[in-house]
Order: C-alpha cells, then sequence, then structure tokens
C-alpha cells in the first residue's frame, strides 16, 4: 500500500505501510494487530499496535526487552512512578504476565477510526522517545543498584547533556 500524506487509512494498515516504507521489519498479525521492530538509542524495542474497532481505540505498545526481576520489582515500581510523572501521552508500566516493563498509549480516533500518515509516524516516534529518555534509569535501578530517584535524576541529566 502506497499512502500520501493526505491519506488515511485502517490503523493497523497505516502502521504497516509506515514500517515498511522505513524498511523496519513488520507483520500483520491480523487486521488488528500488527509488530514491528525498531532500533532506538539504547535498543532495539518491539513495538505493538491493536485496533479495537468498538472503542475506535489504538492501543500501541513499545517494549524496549527490560525484565524486572523479584528483588528489583519495589524499586522498579517506585521509579515507575516517578517516571510516569514526567509523562505527557502515555505511561511505562510492568506487565505481570512476564515480568516486562513496557510504554503504552492508548489513541482514541475519530468516529471513522481512521489514522493519519502524520499520527502514525507521531506514535511510532513518541513511543521511541519515551523509551530512549527512560530506559537509562530503569538500567540504573535494575543493573546499577542506584535508588529510583537517584536513577531518574541522572538519566534525565545524561539526556539533557546529548545533542
Amino acid at each position: 500500500m502506497d499512502y500520501s500524506a493526505e491519506d488515511d487509512a485502517a490503523p493497523v494498515e497505516m502502521l504497516v505501510a509506515l514500517f515498511e516504507a522505513r524498511c523496519w521489519p513488520c507483520e500483520m498479525v491480523s487486521e488488528e494487530e500488527m509488530c514491528g521492530e525498531v532500533q532506538g538509542s539504547w535498543a532495539n524495542y518491539q513495538l505493538r499496535a491493536i485496533w479495537r474497532s468498538e472503542d475506535r481505540v489504538l492501543q500501541f505498545l513499545c517494549l524496549p526487552d527490560i525484565r524486572v526481576t523479584d528483588d528489583k520489582r519495589a524499586a522498579a515500581y517506585e521509579l515507575l512512578c516517578l517516571v510516569n510523572e514526567q509523562m505527557w501521552l502515555g505511561h511505562f508500566d510492568i506487565w505481570s504476565n512476564g515480568d516486562v516493563l513496557l510504554y503504552r498509549h492508548g489513541a482514541l480516533l475519530g468516529e471513522e477510526g481512521r489514522l493519519s500518515l502524520a499520527m502514525a509516524q507521531s506514535l511510532v516516534e513518541i513511543a521511541i522517545d519515551e523509551c530512549d529518555r527512560f530506559y537509562p534509569a530503569f538500567q540504573f535501578v535494575l543493573w546499577g543498584d542506584k535508588s529510583p530517584r537517584a536513577a531518574l535524576e541522572a538519566a534525565m541529566v545524561d539526556a539533557a547533556g546529548e545533542a
């Protein structure tokens, strides 16, 4: 499928078209779901989009391949609270099924349930940017034994210093 900037399409189709145009690996799991992979600054991120037509909501997930071990769970949840206070769109969560960290954003689409190319690009870019922004903080807590507050402060200083 070839979409221009003026076109709108079914959400999953538009995301697949965007991934294909950028030569990112992706798969259309069904008419309601797609998955793909994108290289971020710190890691490869698995991206998933799930379309709920009855609610006209596109659930967009980005998984940075970070697992939370039992001994770090309390600190990870504390960091989640601190990180989510910094967010305008979406939030981070830990799936109880597999203890996987993820970024999640639900986009409410209009009555027609169509997604523009610009909105598809924004969904992907915001998810990657947020994962890149907070990835170091989670690593500092999970592997560097920093406190959640110190990890977030260190990550925010590092991010502010990059150009």
